[in-house]
């Protein structure tokens, strides 16, 4: 679809239309991304036959997450967002329907290669909170971004709690009960694809370049054609050290949340909890990650991101502390441990993704945000990869006291970025956002 000329468009009614897709395939593509954290690393387990490697399967997800969020930002960098989003879901829906077939045929590698490109889900899915804020107005931001991650809610509720009906279902047709979640995961990630592909136009990233060439003035306070490459996001943070304090709160974020989160639904089967009762649990900490959403977008509008990410790193430290008290099997503390770390993840990550999307340059702004998603995907990878062995040796108790060390990083990351904040827009040259 060819776009109209700038002027002719209403840059508002685009962006409605825009957010509104975006919402829409977030509700049914969260299903693949997060029906599988129920079951990963029980099905990792039951193939590897070790405990210690229950979290490697994870793992491979959130490290396949960390890679493609890289490269699908040079993809929506180059060819916008449409593509670079309906590639992400395409390559997850093969990484779910490849851990089917190492379920049925017992290995162990083909399930970490299955769960490595499931991870282009989990990419595309986090690429479209900033999908969202290509056309949206300074005051705005927050809100638009908390909306888009909202709608995850609808499907990432579901999932986990699709994960016992699933299992019954591939019971039915031959297939190991854990590998249910995965196949019904794929369907909803490609009915994702096909709503981005056929609905998300105009392109709203290609659009807001258009509009900014027209205008011959770029918010972001430096002009130019799209830049990429690992090497410009670290230029870029250099100059703009607000960048580089937000990309470490998102990372130190999402490497305590997953590090607790992959190894629950082990600490709940050894005291022989029912896969049902796992996925509720589960359900009402990804309800915790994207229900508040826009309270929390709303706060970082009015408030700023400084203090949302400080309260979202008090709520993290607690949840640490709950969950560390909480015994094998189902107890009130796992539940409310894992409820406040979903909501101190989304307090974090929405701070920190509004942070990124305000002081990032338009030209590089994709570079940008793909890099502090690799950063934030590869430090959640080694916090899952140790997780099972931090467990194997100090049980989950002591894996839950060791992950208030990147919480004390969230913190630290907080009290930075508000000077840094501070700094950047006051910069001569630099146009308040």
């Amino acid at each position: 679809m060819a776009l109209s000329p700038p002027d002719a468009l209403d840059r508002e009614a685009v962006q409605r239309r825009t957010v509104r897709v975006l919402a829409l395939a977030q509700a049914v593509g969260a299903v693949g991304v997060t029906i599988g954290i129920t079951t990963a690393s029980l099905l990792a387990r039951d193939l590897s036959g070790s405990d210690a490697q229950a979290g490697l399967a994870q793992t491979a997800q959130v490290a396949g997450a960390a890679i493609a969020a890289f490269a699908l930002a040079a993809v929506m960098g180059a060819r916008g967002r449409r593509v670079g989003l309906t590639g992400g879901y395409v390559v997850g829906a093969g990484g779910a329907l490849l851990a089917v077939v190492a379920g049925a045929v017992g290995s162990m590698p083909l399930l970490l290669l299955g769960a490595l490109l499931l991870g282009a889900t989990t990419a595309a899915n986090s690429s479209s909170r900033y999908a969202a804020t290509d056309l949206s107005a300074p005051e705005s931001t927050g809100r638009d971004l908390s909306t888009v991650v909202w709608a995850t809610t609808i499907g990432a509720v579901a999932g986990p709690n699709l994960s016992g009906p699933a299992g019954s279902l591939a019971d039915a047709v031959g297939l190991p009960e854990l590998t249910g979640p995965f196949l019904l995961g794929s369907v909803g990630m490609l009915l994702a694809a096909v709503l981005l592909a056929v609905l998300l136009q105009p392109d709203p990233l290609l659009l807001a370049r258009r509009l900014a060439e027209a205008s011959e003035h770029d918010v972001a306070g430096v002009g130019g054609p799209p830049r990429s490459g690992y090497r410009e996001a670290v230029r870029v943070m250099a100059r703009r050290p607000v960048l580089a304090w937000a990309a470490l709160g998102m990372a130190a974020a999402h490497a305590s949340m997953v590090a607790v989160m992959v190894m629950t639904p082990l600490h709940m089967k050894h005291g022989h909890t029912d896969l049902r009762l796992i996925g509720l649990v589960i359900s009402l900490h990804v309800l915790g990650m994207y229900a508040f959403a826009p309270i929390v977008g709303r706060l970082v509008d009015t408030l700023g991101e400084a203090p949302v990410l400080l309260a979202g790193a008090v709520q993290l430290a607690v949840a640490m502390l709950v969950s560390a008290r909480a015994p094998m099997g189902g107890s009130w503390q796992i539940v409310v441990g894992l409820l406040l770390l979903g909501t101190g993840w989304s307090f974090a990550t929405v701070a920190c993704s509004t942070l990124v999307t305000r002081h990032a340059p338009l030209e590089v702004r994709t570079t940008v945000q793909g890099s502090t998603d690799l950063l934030m995907g590869l430090s959640a990878a080694a916090a899952g990869g140790m997780a099972g062995v931090v467990v194997d040796l100090a049980d989950f108790d002591g894996l839950a006291h060791l992950a208030l060390v990147p919480v004390a990083c969230v913190a630290l990351a907080g009290v930075l970025a508000a000077r840094s904040a501070r700094a950047d827009v006051a910069a001569p040259g630099r146009v308040s956002p």
